[in-house]
């Protein structure tokens, strides 16, 4: 059986009450969450390795086609991104039953505390892992100006 009751406009601007919706708010935001699980990515999870050279960058970007992976560096600022495509067709006999597309991006950006030789930098991609390897660029030593 079903609780109804009557709205009254007026009763409810007389009980004065600012967080009457409050709870809704956060039940509402935990929803949202809980139905859009699944249809988003993770985020590109890394692991950055450093030596007195170079640095060294394992993504793991499974499922992802070589050709779909795109690496920026920037002086010390490296960005990767990769889109992600899935597709699955089930058939009974000749006929498809349900077909199911999937496609997004997934985005990493990262400073590191060098700025990176991009002319010497280089990349890998194998078993759903991309590994850089970013060669520190030489320091730059100061210069005193004299004065003249």
């Amino acid at each position: 059986m079903a609780n109804l009751r009557r709205y009254d406009p007026i009763t409810e601007l007389a009980r004065f009450d600012p967080f009457r919706n409050f709870e809704d708010l956060f039940r509402d935001f935990r929803l949202g969450n809980v139905m859009r699980e699944g249809e988003g990515q993770q985020p590109i999870r890394i692991d950055v390795h450093e030596n007195e050279t170079s640095y060294t960058v394992r993504a793991d970007l499974p499922g992802v086609n070589r050709e779909d992976i795109k690496v920026d560096i920037s002086g010390n600022r490296v960005s990767i991104a990769a889109e992600t495509k899935r597709s699955e067709e089930h058939k009974q006999g000749g006929n498809v039953v349900r077909s199911e597309r999937y496609y997004g991006e997934q985005y990493r950006s990262f400073l590191l505390e060098h700025d990176i030789d991009d002319a010497q930098a280089s990349a890998k991609y194998e078993g759903g892992v991309l590994e850089l390897t970013l060669p520190k660029k030489a320091q730059q030593g100061s210069r005193k100006l004299e004065i003249h």
